[in-house]
């Protein structure tokens, strides 16, 4: 369950870093393409009655429409005519006309953005045979773009922004002359911008953002509880231990017991064997340990270490309660094991072993050398701490029967007699 967890953890958190970059990307995108742009830096001059400069305005964030031809243009600023008392500032108006002053050669449309299309206005001043047109936007908080307007000819036709448009309506309105003269600015990428597709992906990337956010918290919350959990059990186990170690058997080492014997096993933990006056402990499985090398161990993993027992389950203290090293063996599963490794090392043992005929001197009754003429097989196998060997070189068969320490003393008389 907890490595699952953890792999749904681990997926959310790889699905949160895959997916802010696309939002990222998608924003990018959405901002604008790599289309170029040209500025254009207009100037407008207001003349007095007598035709002399008296104020002038220059501003350098216009920008040429994409169909536009890029050169100079100037002339007089004109705009629409009111027609029946109205104004079409738009020149989107089928009856939209401009009245050109006599003697005028070269002069420039101001009209505003919206109602048709950008095409229409340009075409709409061109048919009055304007040297350019100037569309100003029609909200403060957008800046300048560059407008598509395919099929307008060589008329110029450039984009400002609202505030320079009014400033320039500001002495038309009091019937004073504008002069302007627009000039190619800089080359720039353009800014198309699609609001719509920012706002979608802005919001994407907040939500993926509170997601992330809210999943980091929970977490590590679950972290903290896991980690409270686990002391808290090792605590529990800690207690347990204790109260198991002061139920187990223990006795001091002496003289003549059997683990001073040199058959006795050592201490698994510290591989001595035991001395006179050495605290032993005995634990359920009836294995023993110096106490001192026990203790330690029981504390931390609370098994046997040889067998594994759980000696809380063999005790009866909290038989539920899982040890560190999450195994748990009875007393009959140790049994069948220790049978099992006597029964293989009783098969690794049970070998054919080939020897040569044994000349011994002494009241142990052996074949003659006529008897063992032949080469003579001898099958040796212990069982149960003796020796027994079956002779199938002779007619007969000979079965002998001695214990363990007399079959090294057998094999060095027989290497004595063959030298």
């Amino acid at each position: 369950m907890s490595v699952r967890r953890e792999m749904t953890r681990s997926g959310l958190f790889l699905f949160l870093l895959c997916a802010l970059p696309g939002a990222l990307a998608a924003t990018e995108k959405s901002v604008g393409s790599k289309e170029e742009y040209y500025s254009a830096t207009v100037n407008a001059t207001v003349l007095d009655s007598r035709g002399n400069p008296k104020r002038l305005i220059s501003k350098d964030d216009g920008r040429y429409g994409q169909n536009s031809p890029k050169v100079e243009a100037k002339g007089i600023v004109l705009t629409p005519v009111a027609i029946n008392g109205v104004v079409d500032m738009q020149g989107c108006c089928p009856y939209t006309r401009f009245v050109i002053p006599p003697k005028t050669t070269h002069w420039v449309a101001l009209v505003q953005r919206g109602k048709c299309t950008f095409k229409e206005k340009i075409l709409k001043a061109a048919a009055f045979n304007a040297s350019a047109v100037l569309i100003y936007n029609n909200s403060s908080k957008e800046d300048t773009v560059t407008m598509a307007h395919e099929g307008t000819g060589d008329t110029v036709a450039v984009m400002i922004t609202e505030a320079f448009g009014k400033e320039i309506l500001i002495p038309l309105e009091r019937n004073e002359t504008v002069l302007v003269s627009v000039m190619v600015g800089q080359r720039g990428p353009a800014k198309n911008i699609n609001r719509g597709s920012l706002v979608f992906v802005s919001i994407s990337f907040i939500v993926l953002m509170i997601i992330s956010s809210a999943w980091l918290i929970f977490y590590f919350i679950q972290k903290i509880r896991d980690t409270s959990t686990r002391d808290r059990s090792q605590r529990r186990l800690g207690d347990a231990a204790k109260k198991a170690i002061s139920k187990l058997t223990t006795r001091t080492v002496k003289r003549g017991d059997k683990e001073t014997g040199p058959d006795f096993n050592h201490c698994a933990v510290c591989i001595e064997g035991y001395q006179l006056n050495d605290v032993v402990c005995i634990l359920p499985c009836k294995h023993v340990f110096h106490k001192m090398c026990v203790d330690p161990w029981l504390n931390e993993h609370c098994t046997c270490p040889m067998c594994k027992l759980n000696i809380l389950k063999a005790l009866g203290i909290l038989p539920n309660l899982p040890c560190v090293d999450n195994v748990a063996f009875d007393m009959d599963r140790v049994s069948r094991s220790q049978s099992s490794s006597q029964r293989g090392a009783l098969v690794d043992l049970s070998e054919s072993v080939s020897l040569e005929p044994l000349r011994l001197s002494g009241s142990t009754q052996l074949p003659s050398d006529s008897d063992l003429t032949s080469r003579t097989d001898i099958n040796i196998a212990v069982t149960s701490g003796h020796f027994f060997s079956r002779n199938s070189g002779s007619p007969r068969t000979v079965v002998c029967e001695m214990e363990l320490p007399d079959i090294q003393t057998s094999l060095d008389l027989y290497d004595e007699n063959k030298s």
